[in-house]
């Protein structure tokens, strides 16, 4: 997912979203940059025990769509930015990316796929328009080369875009209208989609108001509380997913195309990492959504059942946090596939159903060592070598294990660490600092995590000297006594 650029002074722009509903059932994006990822098959047997009917990945990895076989599940594949000039300059390559990645898996494997995403958010105002000219030619030839697989109906393309894409003058969703920058390159893009049959895409992040700006008012984020709507010509707005929604609305009626089918490519809420990403929020947020979801219930501009793709399934460990610490924790499971909070998705009463057969490492961690000085002078550079190469995350103001002390803080970056790296004698040693225990050292809501058993584990992980990296990554988490 892509950040958001803000625009009017309550509908930032962050979010947006969907209508028209063309499978009941809500979907997840299934995103794989984990250092231990869950095996496909047991995610796919996930989904299935969860009743979600629909899944879109952000590439087009061939185990996952092997698993996914006749599982009678809907997918939506994608293609990185980093493709896109490739595909743009040669319809033979896009031929080619069809016949691998699409035809193949659909023909013999019985995949049921039903989109192509070309790109992710390519039209981010921080990617300085780097992808402007080779979406839309992207597009282009991926539809001729699925027109001439023969399955130019079955198949549709779309481009998830992030919600900068358009933007209000003011508070008001009719004010809408798309970004003066790329107005004229999102009208091809969008009577592209409309004569072939495609829908826009959006995604959709209230989250990123509270974290971009602080007085943002809180309960304008979620579904129900908040005091003082927006009034636009009669149509109220009591949360920032309608206004959103609507703005975009607003800008597809102004130009021509109002009843273009709309998709929500992602929508959710993180649960770590920030003062605001917690479990309560996602569980609020989650919930809020599900049940305007389940009940169909659309926006005042398009009322009616909404076609959206939760985000996400699992968190991604290995997650760029360059946008922020919560990127790693968008999951409705953990890593591990156990749910986070009780929620209802509308397939079953009993909420979400954890992942079967997960094996773990053994139950032992890496901590500091009792008689360790705190004063040692390798103790700021082994903290910092230990974040910048695990996952520090859930460390900070106002996240799961912000309360932990000074020995706390060291002991979760040397586990972190242990554990990305399966736990190996040489992954606790630093100099004088760390020792394994078997007593667990969680403490109330923070976890010091083991991790699971894999096949599959990222292979560009490799324990180093730490002696080598004095970065200062998150230091200010741990000051020394």
């Amino acid at each position: 997912m892509g950040r958001v650029r803000y625009g009017g002074a309550i509908v930032p722009l962050l979010c947006s979203v969907v209508l028209v509903g063309m499978v009941s059932g809500i979907g997840v994006n299934w995103g794989t940059q984990a250092t231990h990822p869950l095996p496909a098959s047991t995610v796919v047997k996930m989904l299935k025990d969860n009743g979600i009917q629909k899944v879109k990945l952000f590439d087009a990895d061939s185990d996952i769509l092997d698993a996914l076989k006749k599982s009678g599940i809907q997918v939506m594949v994608g293609i990185p930015n980093d493709m896109l000039a490739s595909l743009a300059n040669s319809v033979q390559a896009a031929e080619k990316w069809v016949s691998k990645n699409v035809s193949s898996h659909v023909s013999s494997g019985g995949v049921d796929i039903r989109y192509v995403a070309v790109g992710n958010e390519p039209f981010l105002s921080t990617y300085n328009g780097t992808f402007v000219s080779t979406t839309l030619p992207a597009l282009q030839n991926i539809q001729s080369a699925l027109i001439k697989s023969g399955l130019g109906n079955q198949v549709k393309v779309t481009i998830p875009l992030n919600a900068d894409v358009y933007q209000s003058s003011s508070d008001k969703p009719s004010d809408g209208d798309f970004r003066p920058d790329i107005h004229d390159l999102m009208l091809l893009i969008v009577k592209f989609l409309s004569d072939n049959g495609a829908p826009f895409t959006v995604n959709i992040y209230p989250f990123i108001s509270l974290y971009k700006d602080s007085n943002f008012p809180v309960d304008y984020a979620f579904f129900n509380g908040y005091q003082t709507p927006i009034n636009d010509n009669g149509k109220i707005y009591d949360n920032v997913f309608d206004a959103n929604h609507d703005t975009l609305v607003w800008a597809l009626q102004k130009n021509g195309f109002g009843n273009l089918p709309i998709i929500v490519g992602e929508i959710g809420w993180p649960t770590d990492g920030d003062r605001n990403a917690n479990l309560q929020y996602a569980q609020r947020f989650n919930q809020g959504f599900m049940s305007r979801y389940i009940a169909g219930k659309g926006t005042p501009m398009r009322p009616g059942p909404v076609d959206a793709y939760l985000f996400s399934l699992i968190d991604e460990d290995n997650k760029s946090i360059e946008p922020g610490n919560f990127e790693r924790h968008w999951g409705l499971f953990y890593f591990d596939g156990q749910p986070k909070y009780q929620l209802n998705i509308g397939s079953s009463s009993k909420g979400l159903v954890a992942a079967s057969g997960v094996h773990y490492l053994e139950k032992k961690w890496c901590v500091l060592k009792p008689t360790a000085n705190l004063n040692d002078q390798q103790v700021p550079p082994s903290v910092a070598y230990a974040c910048a190469r695990a996952d520090c995350t859930s460390l900070g103001y106002g996240t799961s294990c912000g309360n932990l002390d000074t020995k706390g803080n060291i002991s979760y970056a040397f586990n972190s660490y242990y554990q990305v790296n399966d736990q190996l004698d040489s992954a606790c040693q630093f100099p004088g600092l760390s020792i394994v225990t078997n007593q667990d050292p969680s403490s109330g809501d923070c976890k010091f995590r083991i991790m699971i058993q894999t096949d599959t584990a990222n292979p560009d992980r490799r324990v180093g000297s730490l002696s080598i990296v004095l970065c200062l990554f998150l230091l200010f988490y741990f000051p020394v006594i």
